[in-house]
Order: C-alpha cells, then structure tokens, then sequence
C-alpha cells in the first residue's frame, strides 16, 4: 500500500500542495465527477483551540455499486492512505475505520463498506500557536474504489479550512460528529490470546456472558494469520469468546483485529500469543449459514455445467459405451429406465467422492484442485489400462456380461453396468472444465463442506440428464434405432474414440514421467494384451487356466510393483514452456508487469483436451501470435499436469478450481481480465487490439 502511494504522488512541497488543494476545492463539483467514491475532508470545529484537540471526518460516498475498503481489505483490497501537508505545529492521528461488512467476490472475501462511510482522526494543536493562526489542512488522499466486476485506483486532494481559536462546536456538527462515531468499534480494556494448531487458528476474548452478540465475524487487521474466507466458528466458554478458524502464513507476536458484534456494533481487540480455553457452547455466526445465492448460483452453474460437458471431446468416448447400451434396449422402457437411474447414481456418487476427497485434501493443507486425480501416474496409468480394456472389448476379443450372454445376465448386468458407465464418465469427463463449470466449482472454496458437496452432485446430475431424460421420455426413446445386425458395425466403430484416448492417456503418462517411464506404460499394454488374449480363450474354451495364472503374476510383479516403488515420490517435470510462451511463476509475472507490456497468462494441463483444444485453435494460430509480437505481448504458461501448489493458490485467487484459465492484463491495470474458456482466433486479436 505505502508503494502504491508512493507511485501516486510526489511531494513536492508544502506550499504548492496548499495552492493546489485550494484550486481543486474552488472546482469540487468537476473534480468530484472523476472518482467513483466522493470524497469530503469536514471538521468538528473550524477553530481548533491551541493545546487542544478536534476532530475531523473524511466522509467516503461510494457510487451505486461501487464500494471501498477497511484498513485490511482483506483477500483483494486495500484501505485509504493520505499524504498530509500539515501547518506547523498540527499533528494527525491515523484514521480510525467504522466496522466493515464481509463481502465475498469470485471466492475471495474483502472488507468493504457499500455505503456512505466516515473515517475519522484527530487533530491536535500545538498550545504555542498564536490564536487566529491560519491551519487549513490539505492532503493527497489513495484508495481503491471497486465494483464486483472491475477495480480502479482513485487519488485526490482533500482539504479543510482551520483557524486557531476558541474550539467551539457548533451544535448540529456535534450531533453530526456523534452518530459517526457511534459507528466506530470500541476498544476492548483487557487482551486475548491467541495460538496456532496445525492449519487452525484459535482465539480467546474476554466478554463477560451478558454481552449481547449477534452474527458474529472477526476482522483480522494484522495479515498472514488467518485465511478470510474460511469459516468461523464462535462458541462461550464461561466469560470467554472462542472462535477458531482456517490459519493463513507464519505470523507471529501480537494480532489486532475487530470483532463485529452485529446491528453496527463493534470492538477493537489486541491479542497475545497464550493458550486458548477449549470451545464450548456454540454462538449461531455468519459462517453457520451460507450465501444462499451463491449457493444457488453454483449449483445451477454446475448442473448447467455438467449438461455441457456431454459436448466436450472428452465426454464422447463414454458416450459412445452409453449410446451402444441404449441401443441394446431395443426401446425397452423397465431396460431404459433401470440404465437410466443407474448411470444417473454412477455419475453423481463418483463425482461426490472425488469432491469430498477434494474437501478432505483441502481441509489438510493440501494445495489441490478439481481433477487432481489425473495429476499422479498412477491414477493415469490405472485409466490407461481400463481404456485398454474397453477399447479391446469393443472389438471383440473378449466379452463382458453387460454386452453379451445370456438374457438373465444381461438382465442382472443392466443396473450394474450403467452404474460404472456413469461412474467412468464422471471420473474422465469432470476435469474437462467447460462453461459455468469453472466458476460453479470455485465456490466450494468458500462455502461449507455440507454445501459444496451438493454442486458436486450437481455436476454429475447435469452430465447424466440426457440419459435420464431418454430413460423416462418415451418420444425421446422411441427415436432410438432399432437393434439389428448393425450393432456389431456400430460397436467396432465406438472402439476408435475409446483407443484414441487410450492413446492420450499414454501421451499424459509419458509426459508426466518426463519420458524416463516410458517403459512402464509399454509393461502395462503387454500385460493387458495377454489378459485379454487369455479372456478370450477361455471364453472359447481354449488356454490353459494355469498358465494363464502364471504369466499374470510375472507380468503384474515385473511391471506394477516396480512402477508404484518408482514414482511414489515422482517430481513434476518442467512446465510445458511453450514455444510462444515461458514459464508462469509470482516472480514471472510481476517481472513481465514491470515491462509496462501487456501480459497474457494461461494455466492448462496436457490431461485438459479443452485446453489443448484452445491451444491448437487459438492461442498457437499464426495471426493470433502475429497480433501478439506487434503488441509486444509477453505469454506465460502455466502447467498444472502434475499439481502445483502455487498455480492451485492463483486459480483459487481468480475463483476457480480447474483449468483452463486465461487472464490478460494491460500494462498499468490492478486486476486481470479474466477471458472466456472457449477461445477463438478472433476474440484474442480483438483483446490485444490487432
């Protein structure tokens, strides 16, 4: 903040700041046109007493939906700073901040006032000035003015006129004066205690029980000691507050904060490092409810989401397995909709497990995102051999009881398979981000794990409803084909987008593994060759059982054994380090900022067809880096292959859990442009303006 006042204005004198601020006041009316909040230097007494004190009030009038910041503006924000100019012998306090309001945006929780607002500071005279003494006070005022779309930087001069004199108060501006500073938060007369628990933060303060609390929330002014967004819980141990919450960085020593008290209420706390009582009764807070609309808005955004996801690339392969079920039916409609309901419950529990594993890994400190099941190899490596397997029996070389046999096992095999159909495509198909899904994912950051687990539900939910809507809309069902010979064509055919994507899996596993583990996935495919080949043969009443026993065994010992040892603790190879683009990092990108150059940041994973897609259709096209080498565009790439901490961190900043993410910032701007996940050739000439 001080570097971003520092970049705001130069001082260049005390006098000629005077003889500006004077200026700008005679033309208030224009100048008040260029700032989204207004603001107005007023005081209590115009004739501050020599040896004594007066107040004044900075009042703050925020446009319709715009709104400003508390001294912590917490995830995305920061407070007012001002350079004074001060006549000799006057002295300013720091300002001291009305309680805020917790406003979360793209899961990030900022500080914020979205109304009219008064800070107010006092102004003490020195007693060996002469009465009749000329003090107007002047200033060069900084804050950010915000709405929940755009932020802007904001600068002006404010200034009051003051003369030594007697210190009277006129009554209407005592009255005036009063109700601001109603608002202000009352220090608390004894300390709290604080400490650290793992990835927990514990506070204690000391309220007697007849202190009336409603709707409690604990502003933390001091930074890196607690994570704003995460929930807090307030329980009463006798004359004790305990509140405990999410920890953030390595702070240490003492904590000032604000507790809200609810209806306007406030008080300003200090906190010592010292134990902290255990919880006890629970206090009903803000974090005990959620964001209903948020809420809402999510899960509608991931129904919609998953709906979409059926037309993404990496959908079709699992579509192709549901169409030949269906078909299979022959119209059937107990079959249709058995196959329906099943595929539907597949879907929507696995994409519940791997949310509530997503909470589970969150909530213990790990850095991971949506689709951290394809960051490891041995997960890819588990999905390359059953796409092996499905690829193979789409061919013909074995059989499966959910394809064939007889009529009481395909029966008994109907619910069964469109469960698992449904699990395999929630499990493939949810890390291919589409629209709506990215930004309905990324408020389970903010939200409870009992409600984020319902938009992970969501998401499958949305990716079976043409399936369901089939299963139980007769004139939807009736368009299907009829069975026939044409089945047998048609399922050979479906092998070719189940073997591309066993083709992908092996690519993602060759690059996950840098290339050194190349012959483990070879190890794989011979094992399921052989396995399959053995299937068959037994199916056709050929082999030998033994034999077959024996050579798995040496296969599965030869090749997984030594695979798991290998990369138990594998290392993330280098990021993909486009042609046309280098390497994301912090560092990377403030450096690249510094340039004065315009900066286009894309996160992505080879796992990620939508990315890749958006690569090869967009981002790699000739005109489009044409457009950004006359711009002097500086790209960075970053590759969340393999899980990264940091890049997890900088996707959850912008509101999202996945990728793809694409953010463009123009030289000078405080916040990236966050671009669409479907890019064309067009859209990012028209962005970088070529």
């Amino acid at each position: 903040m001080n570097l971003l006042s520092e970049a705001f204005v130069t001082r260049i004198g005390r006098a000629l700041l005077a003889v500006l601020a004077l200026t700008l006041a005679a033309f208030g009316p224009a100048h008040a046109q260029s700032t989204h909040i207004q603001p107005k230097l007023v005081a209590e007494s115009p004739a501050p007493a020599p040896g004594s004190a007066t107040t004044l009030a900075l009042t703050m009038t925020p446009e319709k939906t715009w709104h400003g910041y508390w001294v912590n503006g917490g995830d995305a924000g920061f407070g007012l700073s001002v350079e004074w100019n001060a006549p000799e012998g006057v002295s300013i306090a720091p300002f001291r901040y009305p309680v805020p309001d917790a406003l979360i945006l793209f899961g990030m929780m900022n500080h914020v006032y979205e109304h009219p607002y008064a800070l107010l500071t006092e102004v003490r005279v020195d007693e060996r000035v002469a009465p009749g003494t000329d003090l107007t006070l002047s200033g060069v005022a900084n804050w950010l003015a915000c709405t929940d779309k755009v932020c802007v930087p904001e600068k002006a001069v404010i200034s009051v006129a003051l003369k030594a004199g007697d210190g009277a108060i006129p009554e209407a501006a005592r009255t005036r004066f009063d109700g601001w500073r109603a608002l202000l938060p009352q220090p608390l007369d004894r300390h709290g205690t604080w400490e650290r628990r793992g990835d927990m933060v514990r506070f204690a303060i000391p309220l007697p029980a007849s202190t009336a609390i409603d709707a409690p929330h604990l502003f933390a002014q001091t930074q890196d000691v607690v994570d704003y967004p995460a929930p807090q819980r307030f329980s009463r141990n006798g004359d004790h507050i305990i509140i405990e919450t999410r920890a953030k960085g390595d702070k240490s020593g003492p904590v000032s904060a604000l507790l809200k008290l609810g209806g306007g209420r406030g008080l300003s706390l200090q906190f010592e490092p010292g134990a902290v009582p255990a919880a006890g009764e629970a206090i009903a807070g803000p974090s005990d409810g959620i964001d209903m609309a948020l809420f809402w808005t999510a899960l509608g955004g991931a129904i919609l989401g998953g709906l979409i996801l059926n037309l993404m690339p990496c959908v079709f392969p699992i579509l192709s397995l549901k169409a030949l079920s269906l078909a299979r039916s022959g119209g059937d409609a107990n079959t249709a909709r058995v196959e329906a309901l099943a595929y539907t419950a597949g879907a929507i529990v696995t994409a519940l497990l791997l949310g509530g594993a997503l909470l589970a890994l969150r909530a213990a400190g790990e850095q991971v995102g949506w689709a951290f099941q394809l960051q490891h190899p041995v997960s890819v490596l588990a999905l390359l051999i059953l796409s092996l397997a499905i690829t193979l029996n789409l061919l013909g070389y074995y059989e499966l009881p959910t394809f064939g046999g007889g009529q009481a096992l395909a029966e008994k095999g109907g619910a069964a398979g469109g469960f698992w159909t449904g699990a395999l495509a929630a499990f493939v198909a949810t890390p291919c981000s589409g629209p709506l899904l990215g930004a309905a994912l990324g408020a389970t950051l903010v939200l409870p794990a009992w409600a984020a687990l319902p938009i992970f539900g969501g998401l499958g939910l949305g990716l079976a409803l043409p399936f369901l809507a089939v299963g139980f809309i007769p004139a939807l069902r009736n368009r299907l084909p009829k069975p026939g010979p044409w089945m047998a064509t048609f399922r050979k055919w479906m092998a070719l987008p189940m073997g591309l994507t066993a083709l992908a899996l092996g690519w993602l596993l060759w690059r996950q593994t840098g290339g050194e583990g190349w012959h483990y996935p070879v190890g794989a495919i011979t094992m399921v060759l052989f396995i399959v080949i053995q299937i068959g043969a037994q199916q056709r009443g050929e082999g030998d059982r033994r034999l077959f026993i024996v050579a798995f065994g040496l296969l599965l010992a030869l090749n997984m054994v030594q695979f798991i040892r290998t990369f138990d603790d594998y290392k993330a190879t280098a990021a993909i380090a486009s042609a046309n683009g280098s390497t994301f990092s912090p560092a990377a990108l403030a450096s690249a900022r510094a340039g004065g150059k315009p900066v286009f940041v894309y996160f992505t994973a080879d796992w990620c067809l939508s990315c890749k897609a958006n690569e090869a259709g967009a981002i790699n096209r000739e005109a489009v880096q044409t457009a950004f080498d006359k711009a002097g565009v500086v790209t960075l790439v970053g590759d969340w292959t393999n899980g990264d901490p940091v890049i997890t961190r900088t996707l959850a900043e912008h509101g999202r859990n996945s990728v793809p993410l694409y953010l463009w910032y123009e030289p000078g701007a405080t916040k990236p442009e966050i671009l669409p996940q479907i890019l064309t050739p067009g859209l990012l000439t028209d962005t970088v303006g070529g």
